[in-house]
Formats: structure tokens, C-alpha cells, sequence
């Protein structure tokens, strides 16, 4: 009964860690300011995403003004029929110039203080805050009139043109009306249940260990796989959550590659939550792992006994380690935070101290000077090991280089005619004719062999391959 209600709780527990991580990125993310404003900088520095918002701002302009007629007035009478391909000319140019404004300081300050506005407008409409509600009806807008007005200028048609720019142009609509119910309830449901969920999954688990002490180890086991699970299942969920905004947001073809990037810029943090989560539930494995009654694991407890029997050596090297992977890695969102850090840090030295006490009583007797013995005659078998493979690889390279030498050796003698090593009363007295194809090949392999053994150098290679290629195998060189 313990035991399944330690599953049970540890279930729950993993569910709770799956919900968390999209809590803490909608607080981290979301609604919050500084981080809405940061994430705006990044996409703006993106180029799709930056040509889309110069593409919006040069729509608004010649929406919102008649650059044909300005161009009009401003020509004298004769010139006045020229306006309308002037206007035309000019909107290309248009696009360029508002590209170039946008990847300048002054636009990108411009874009951020308006990102700034919107975001926090955004905040006092979700909370359901402040007079705003009532005065714009829940619609929250992104206004970009001052960068309108500066494409203006950069176009070349400001002075009088921007005077006549409505004050509500250039707004992009980020919330409206009917949209502002459930994102409140979002914002309700999500924003106090960032922390609390990372406690609640952290007390079930904590509780599972407690009512069932004898199967603590596997109920550690579990909560790791069930963390590794809810990594994987948030992965699966983002990458379809992203499918569907690109849908809904890409009213064309040409925006869903700016719809993509901007995704992909503001989930970040949520990939990095859920591969810190995957981390952590791997981690939590291995070490009920390493505390589990495999051989591999208890070879691993043998060998660091020695070292788990002083706490001051134990806690020295596990100080270390965690100074390596926490302070100076800090491979996760947690690692960064003091709070969390510190947490994660308490969390490792209680499972280490769980580990450590069950080495020292399954070997009471165990020795640092043994354990040093025992490491230096696995040296010396690995070298040994190492040493005698070494040597019967030279053995055989010599055997097959002095088979390969005699073999050629015996192939040209019948036409060696009593040079080199070979006496000529050895040699036969008569030949039967030219070697066929077959023998030519056999006999440019072992020569083949021989170049690369070391017996003949390139020179004596390449001399003996063209005899044998031009068929004069009667002046082969025997001594080579």
C-alpha cells in the first residue's frame, strides 16, 4: 500500500514539474517586463523579422499619406504628370531606406521604448488594473508612429508629409478585446504557480520517500524517469504549440518565416527549462543507479569507499565538483539563480550523504592503501596488455612482409636468369611464355605490398611495375 502510494505520489509530482516549466516561462517571459523588452531587441536584430516591420511602416506611410499628391504639389506644372511614377519609384526606395533606418540605434531605441509601453499596458489589462481597461477596451497596441515618422524623414517626404500622419497610425495591435478573458484567466492560473508547483513536485517527492523508507532508491529512480518524461513531453508540446502560432499568425506564406524566427526568439527559456528538467531527471537516475545492486555499480562504490569513509575527503571532492558544474558551468536557469542554486546544491548533498553512508556499510574495511594497490596493478595489466598486443602486431607485419618477399621471390625466379639471391642453377631452363593477365595482377599486388611493408622504396616501385606492365617480366629485378 506504502509502496503504490509512492508511485502515485510520484506521478503527480512529475505532472506538477511539466506544468511548472510553462509557468516559469510565462513569468519569466510573459510578464515580465525587462525581458518582453529584451526579447523585442533580438527580434528586431533578426533579418526576415526586421524586413517585415520596414515592409509594415512604408504600408502605413502610403496608407496613411498621399505621396503621389504631395509629390504633385511640390513639382512645378509641367513636371506634375510625373508624380504618379515618381510615387511608384519612390516606394522602392521606400523599402531600402526604412531597412537601413531599422538597423540603426536611434530605430532600435525607438522599437524598445515602444515595446517598453505596449508590455507594460499589456500587464494593467491582464490584471485587470488601473483605468486603461475602460479607456482603450482591453485592446493593447504596439505603437509605432515615431518609427513611421522617422521613415518618413529617411524616405524623404517628411516636413509637411509627417504632420499629416494620423496619431493612430502605425499601431500594432498585441491584444484585443476579445482576447483579454482568457488571457487573464491564463495569467491568474499560471503567474502564482511558478514556484509553487517547483515546491509541490519537489514536497510529493519528499513525501514518497518518506512513507515508504524501504524502497527509497527506487522511488528515486522513478521521480527521475517521470522528470525525464515530462522534459520530453513539454519538447513535444512547444514544437506543436510553435506549429500552431505559425498558423494562426501567418496569414501568408511570405510572414511565416518572420512568424517562425519570432517563436523561436522568445522560447528560449522554455527550452532551456525543459533540457534542465531532462538534466535533472537523469541525473536523479544515475544516482539511484550507482546506490542499486548491479556489479558495475557496486565495482563503483568499492573503488571510492576508501575516499566516502572521511566526510572531509568525500565533501572535498563533492565540493569541487559542484564548484565546476554550478559556479562555473552553470548549465541551467536554476544554476543562476542563488536561490535555486543553493536549493539544488542542499538537494545533491542529501542524495550524496544517502550514497555515502550505504558505501561505508556495505565495506566497513576498506582501505585507501588497497584501493591504490589495487589501481596500480590495473595500470600495469592495461600496460602489459597494451605491450603484448603491440608486439604481436610487429610480428606479424615482419611474418607477412618475409612471406610476401619469398613469394615474389619464387614468382620471378623463372625469369630472373641466375641475378640477384636466386642461384641461376636454380632457375628453370625454359619458359612457357608471357605471364597472363591474371599472373600480372598477382604479381603488381605483391608488389603493392612490398612498397608499403618498406621492402622496396618508390623508385624501385615504380621501375619494377612498368616492366611488369610492358610484359618484360624477363628483366624483372629479383634482388629488389
Amino acid at each position: 500500500m506504502r509502496r503504490n502510494t509512492a508511485r502515485a505520489l510520484i506521478v503527480l509530482a512529475s505532472l506538477m514539474a511539466f506544468i511548472a516549466i510553462f509557468a516559469v516561462w510565462v513569468n519569466r517571459q510573459l510578464l515580465n517586463t525587462d525581458n518582453w523588452t529584451k526579447t523585442s531587441s533580438q527580434m528586431l536584430a533578426d533579418p526576415v523579422i526586421r524586413n517585415q516591420v520596414a515592409d509594415f511602416l512604408v504600408d502605413q506611410l502610403y496608407a496613411n499619406v498621399d505621396v503621389q499628391a504631395e509629390l504633385q504639389a511640390a513639382l512645378p506644372p509641367r513636371l506634375q504628370p510625373l508624380a504618379g511614377p515618381a510615387a511608384g519609384a519612390l516606394r522602392n526606395l521606400a523599402d531600402n531606406a526604412s531597412r537601413q533606418m531599422l538597423a540603426r540605434p536611434r530605430a532600435q531605441q525607438a522599437w524598445e521604448d515602444a515595446n517598453r509601453a505596449a508590455h507594460e499596458t499589456f500587464l494593467k489589462v491582464v490584471e485587470g488594473g488601473g483605468p486603461i481597461v475602460s479607456t482603450q477596451g482591453g485592446v493593447v497596441t504596439l505603437d509605432a508612429r515615431t518609427l513611421l515618422v522617422q521613415t518618413a524623414d529617411r524616405v524623404g517626404v517628411g516636413g509637411r508629409v509627417v504632420a499629416k500622419i494620423p496619431p493612430n497610425a502605425g499601431q500594432i495591435t498585441v491584444l484585443k478585446s476579445d482576447q483579454l478573458a482568457a488571457a487573464q484567466d491564463i495569467v491568474r492560473l499560471l503567474k502564482p504557480l511558478a514556484i509553487g508547483l517547483v515546491v509541490a513536485s519537489l514536497a510529493l517527492f519528499g513525501i514518497a520517500l518518506a512513507i515508504a523508507p524501504g524502497w527509497r532508491r527506487q522511488i528515486a529512480r522513478l521521480y527521475g524517469i517521470g522528470l525525464v518524461v515530462a522534459g520530453v513531453t513539454a519538447l513535444v508540446v512547444t514544437k506543436l504549440a510553435g506549429d500552431e502560432v505559425v498558423n494562426s499568425f501567418a496569414t501568408t506564406a511570405a510572414l511565416e518565416p518572420a512568424v517562425q524566427n519570432a517563436w523561436t526568439i522568445i522560447t528560449p527559456l522554455l527550452h532551456q527549462a525543459t533540457v534542465a528538467l531532462i538534466g535533472y531527471g537523469v541525473l536523479l537516475f544515475l544516482g539511484a543507479w550507482v546506490a542499486g545492486p548491479m556489479r558495475p555499480a557496486v565495482a563503483i562504490r568499492r573503488a571510492l569507499a576508501p575516499y566516502l569513509h572521511d566526510p572531509l575527503i568525500a565533501y572535498a571532492g563533492l565540493a569541487i565538483v559542484l564548484a565546476i558544474g554550478i559556479l562555473w558551468w552553470s548549465p541551467t536557469p536554476a544554476t543562476r539563480n542563488p536561490v535555486l542554486a543553493l536549493a539544488l546544491v542542499v538537494l545533491i548533498a542529501l542524495g550524496f550523504e544517502a550514497v555515502r553512508r550505504q558505501t561505508v556499510r556495505e565495506f566497513p574495511d576498506a582501505s585507501r592503501a588497497e584501493a591504490l594497490g589495487r589501481w596500480q596493478e590495473r595500470i600495469q595489466a592495461g600496460g602489459r596488455w597494451i605491450g603484448g598486443r603491440a608486439s604481436s602486431g610487429a610480428r606479424v607485419a615482419r611474418d607477412s612482409v618475409t612471406q610476401g618477399t619469398a613469394t615474389v621471390r619464387q614468382a620471378a625466379a623463372p625469369h630472373l636468369g641466375g641475378r640477384g639471391d636466386t642461384p641461376a642453377e636454380d632457375t628453370p631452363a625454359t619458359v612457357t611464355g608471357p605471364p597472363t593477365e591474371a599472373e600480372k595482377l598477382d604479381q603488381l599486388e605483391r608488389l603493392v605490398r612490398l612498397r608499403d611493408a618498406g621492402a622496396l622504396d618508390e623508385e624501385e616501385f615504380r621501375t619494377q611495375k612498368a616492366k611488369l606492365l610492358q610484359g618484360d617480366t624477363a628483366q624483372l629485378d629479383g634482388g629488389a
